[in-house]
């Protein structure tokens, strides 16, 4: 009889976070594509990077430098980063960690250090939002010598 109370109430608590969980979400995650095509009716954020590349030129290696690419939320909801990916350990991203109304801009800002390279290096951000397409692309290049 005891273990089935157990059962029984380990049920209901999974139950509850599951629906919890689904619901916290809803107001942030939407999707326009439609079985129909995509529905402009539906309020999205758009992220709009002033410029999606910066070019540091020629550095010294073991420089250590970073570039804080603008962006604004060109959309009609709030815009959510959710994270920062960088294709190498060498490029690290900082990314505003609260939503960004419509209108509103802010920073991603990349650090890069060269210790230990040479030669032209190129390295890419993918920013991922609330937006649609959900992933953006930053870059950076460098020339070190």
């Amino acid at each position: 009889m005891f273990k089935k109370t157990i059962l029984f109430a380990t049920i209901l608590l999974a139950i509850g976070a599951c629906k919890q969980s689904t619901e916290a979400g809803v107001d942030i995650i939407k999707n326009p594509n439609t079985a129909d095509g995509y529905d402009e009716s539906v309020k999205m954020p758009q992220i709009t990077f002033e410029s999606d590349m910066h070019d540091f030129g020629q550095l010294m290696a073991g420089e250590n430098i970073s570039y804080s690419f603008k962006f604004t939320n060109t959309g009609n909801a709030d815009l959510v980063i959710s994270g920062c990916d960088a294709s190498c350990g060498c490029t690290v991203p900082d990314y505003p960690r609260e939503r960004i109304a419509p209108g509103a801009s802010n920073y991603i800002t990349v650090s890069f250090k060269s210790q230990g390279m040479s030669g032209q290096q190129v390295k890419e951000v993918t920013v991922f939002s609330n937006t649609q397409p959900s992933t953006t692309k930053l870059r950076i290049l460098a020339q070190v010598r």
